[in-house]
C-alpha cells in the first residue's frame, strides 16, 4: 500500500481521532506551504517601507520609478523625471538599486 492509502484508511470500529487524521495532516501541510511563506513575505515588505527614507530610489506597484523627495505618516512624494507624485507607502513594491543589482539568470545554450 502507499503512504497515502495507509493515511486515508479509516479504522474499522470506534472511529476517535485517527479518522480526523487526514484532515488534520492536510491543514498543517496547507499551513506551511501557503499561509506561513505569505506571512513571511508580508512581514520583510513591512519591514522593508518602514526603513525608507529621502532620498531612496524606489518603484511603485504601477512601474513608478522615482526618487522620495519628503515622506510622512502614510504618505510620501517622489520626484519622476520632474513631476512629483503623492503617494501612499503601500504603493511602493522595491527599492530600485536592489532591483538594478538583482543577480542576472544564466541563459540556457
Amino acid at each position: 500500500m502507499t503512504l497515502l492509502n495507509i493515511l486515508l484508511m479509516a479504522p474499522q470500529g470506534g472511529g476517535g481521532i485517527a479518522s480526523f487524521l487526514p484532515l488534520i495532516l492536510i491543514m498543517v501541510v496547507f499551513y506551511f506551504f501557503m499561509i506561513y511563506p505569505q506571512m513571511k513575505k508580508n512581514k520583510a515588505q513591512k519591514k522593508f517601507r518602514e526603513a525608507l527614507k529621502e532620498g531612496d530610489l524606489v518603484i511603485t506597484i504601477g512601474g513608478v520609478h522615482g526618487k522620495i523627495e519628503r515622506l510622512m505618516d502614510t504618505t510620501f512624494i517622489i520626484n519622476s523625471e520632474g513631476t512629483r507624485l503623492k503617494l501612499d507607502r503601500t504603493a511602493i513594491s522595491m527599492e530600485a538599486s536592489t532591483a538594478l543589482n538583482a543577480p542576472k539568470k544564466e541563459e540556457k545554450k
